[in-house]
């Protein structure tokens, strides 16, 4: 199993902290509050790590979030803190654990997926919990399942053009 290093934790727990403040402290539902926070300029730096040399809190990053995309009330589904902080911690520990940016996880888990998973999943060690989600969603877990996984469509079809024309290659059969 991967493990993260200090500064990932701490790029964790602030992302934890921001989505858990959200709660309190914007008036839209949860779930737009995440898709606007997931393509905003904070997601970013945090991405980068670069806010680990700034003195951004996670309040400084919901006021970045207004004021990219102004307040919004829109939505009535609000999560509890509990979940927020999980999903927050989850959506970064993804991140870093399969060097991907919040805007490429979040494509392919939405928030209500990781709210479903919130009881069986918040107790685990977060990159079990990760490799976990990957499993459910058929996600590769390491580069070598990725490059074999390409391989088998690149081979399925190939040999699918090769039979239309009747010339599979003798490396194909």
């Amino acid at each position: 199993m991967e493990r993260m290093d200090r500064d990932e934790l701490l790029l964790c727990e602030m992302q934890a902290r921001t989505f858990e403040q959200s709660v309190e402290r914007t008036a839209s539902s949860s779930e737009i509050f995440i898709r606007r926070f997931m393509h905003s300029r904070a997601a970013k730096l945090l991405d980068s790590g670069a806010i680990l040399e700034t003195g951004l809190q996670p309040e400084n990053l919901l006021q970045m979030i207004e004021e990219q995309y102004g307040v919004s009330e829109y939505g009535s589904v609000r999560y509890t803190t509990e979940e927020m902080y999980w999903i927050g911690y989850i959506y970064r520990s993804y991140a870093c654990l399969k060097n991907m940016s919040s805007l490429q996880v979040y494509r392919i888990i939405k928030p209500r997926e990781l709210r479903r998973m919130f009881p069986a999943y918040h107790s685990m060690d977060p990159a079990q919990a990760v490799e976990r989600i990957m499993e459910a969603k058929h996600q590769p877990l390491d580069e070598e399942s990725e490059l074999q996984r390409q391989y088998e469509i690149f081979k399925k079809h190939h040999n699918y053009i090769f039979a239309e024309r009747n010339e599979l290659p003798e490396g194909l059969k």
